[in-house]
């Protein structure tokens, strides 16, 4: 057929009044007039192509004999399309998904904004729900690919003591030290570990008060001898502790590498560099001075209390949340910054007259941050109308500023936290009692699967396109 036939023959449909549809087998005549009232939507453009080019690149296929245009969609979404070139409105049943009927209308060109009032809200809140439930599964997937991960990791630094001298014993060992809960030998390791870390916190603290201080021979407050003893005695602990962790240690070159190692090894740095300190004093009285670095030494005792982080799950987890959340960190305080910017300039235009409190900048930061951290020491208050109303402000944005990246930050612990869990879960469920007979009991397949879907996911993003686009237009096509 030829460019003018062709012509001829659309022109006559327009002429005749209606044109023939075909859907995935749903056979409808519609009149021109009314497709011709939306001349911005596929079937609109169809009527004005002036060669079987132009109506192939609209359509699927087009029988010249029965002047019928066929198109390859869902016939079961082509009633909504109707009813749209009927009424001018869209509506969306609530049994259709989402995101196919908004494929299918992005397909005939009709846009999103034509959807009646009555489905609007519905719909675009169906469309923002599944990202949140994304993210939930999401986060499970990495919480179970982490542990997996993790697991791995520690059977292949449990494999190392194999062909060891004493290897199945220093496993063992490696195992209760480094492993809370793992055996009845680890628990109690534990208990004594966190009763001479509570210990040694304790002294410390009643050290401070004047009715604990013994006068030394030139009037100085020092210590009681019987608290001494038992920063000693915690001394030796954690020394022994840390040593005893080195010399079972799987890999000796990854062992610092683990935080809490280092918290371990941060805990008994500073006694032993106070007693270098003393000794040198002693014999060069011109270095006294050494004796406030003593002083300051002596005050990282209070970190110990990080120690506490190799006992609790809910510590370990906070300080990954920490790590892996300094965005929302960043965001918590670029927005508390620019509030006390604001505030602090605010009240000190208003009450620098009426109030030597607030009379400079710098002055007014510190009640600016007091105030939008709900602290309110009240040192500082100010006096005026005008300046209560600008406090009462500060503190309602204060309040806004706070809360906001709390919820990030509060789904991120959960994570972490849930990763732990699993992780305790399958460590204790470990059994090296003869070294190592068989790999761990992991799901390879879905570990293996949620690889694979990470890997198509960054290639499809790259592209341009999410997985489940590219699924549902498999689908239709």
């Amino acid at each position: 057929m030829t460019r003018q036939s062709l012509w001829d023959v659309s022109e006559a449909n327009v002429e005749d009044g209606e044109i023939r549809i075909n859907v995935g087998g749903f056979k409808r005549r519609l009149r021109s007039h009314t497709l011709l009232r939306f001349p911005e939507t596929r079937l609109g453009r169809l009527l004005l192509c002036h060669s079987r080019e132009a109506i192939l690149e609209l359509c699927d296929d087009y029988d010249d004999v029965q002047r019928e245009f066929y198109f390859d969609r869902n016939p079961e979404l082509f009633p909504y399309v109707l009813h749209f070139y009927h009424t001018g409105k869209l509506h969306v049943m609530a049994e259709l998904c989402v995101f196919s009927f908004s494929q299918e209308i992005e397909y005939w060109g009709i846009n999103e904004f034509f959807i009646d009032s009555c489905c609007s809200y519905s719909y675009h809140g169906r469309k923002v729900e599944p990202e949140q439930e994304k993210w939930d599964e999401q986060s499970d997937q990495e919480s179970t690919t982490s542990s997996f991960d993790e697991i791995l990791a520690f059977y292949n630094d449990a494999s190392k003591f194999d062909g060891q001298p004493l290897g199945n014993f220093r496993r063992q060992l490696w195992l209760a030290l480094d492993n809370p809960g793992y055996s009845v030998l680890s628990r109690v390791f534990s208990i004594l570990s966190i009763l001479v870390v509570m210990g040694s916190i304790i002294t410390m603290c009643l050290n401070s008060l004047p009715d604990f201080q013994i006068p030394d021979s030139q009037g100085n407050p020092g210590e009681d001898p019987r608290f001494e003893i038992v920063e000693h005695f915690g001394i030796a602990w954690f020394t022994f502790e840390l040593m005893a962790r080195f010399a079972v240690a799987p890999d000796f070159l990854k062992f610092f590498r683990n935080a809490l190692n280092l918290i371990d090894l941060m805990s008994i740095v500073p006694f032993y560099i106070t007693l270098v300190v003393n000794l040198v004093v002693e014999s060069t009285p011109t270095l006294a001075n050494l004796g406030r670095v003593a002083q300051v030494l002596r005050l990282m005792r209070i970190f110990r209390i990080l120690k506490l982080a190799r006992h609790s799950t809910g510590l370990r987890s906070l300080g990954a949340t920490l790590k892996y959340s300094y965005k929302e960190v960043g965001l918590l305080l670029l927005y508390l910054s620019v509030g006390i910017s604001i505030f602090s300039v605010v009240a000190y235009t208003i009450e620098k007259e009426e109030n030597e409190g607030l009379a400079t900048i710098p002055a007014c930061w510190w009640w600016a941050t007091v105030s939008m951290t709900t602290v309110g020491y009240g040192d500082v208050v100010p006096g005026t109308t005008a300046g209560k109303l600008t406090a009462s402000a500060c503190i309602l944005a204060g309040i806004l500023v706070v809360v906001l990246p709390i919820t990030l930050i509060f789904n991120k612990f959960s994570h972490f936290y849930r990763r732990q869990k699993q992780l305790e879960s399958a460590m204790r469920s470990c059994d090296f009692g003869d070294g190592m007979k068989e790999v761990p009991s992991v799901n390879l397949r879905d570990y293996y699967a949620h690889k694979v879907k990470s890997l198509m996911a960054s290639l499809t993003n790259m592209s341009g396109s999410s997985p489940s686009e590219l699924s549902l237009n498999d689908s239709l096509h």
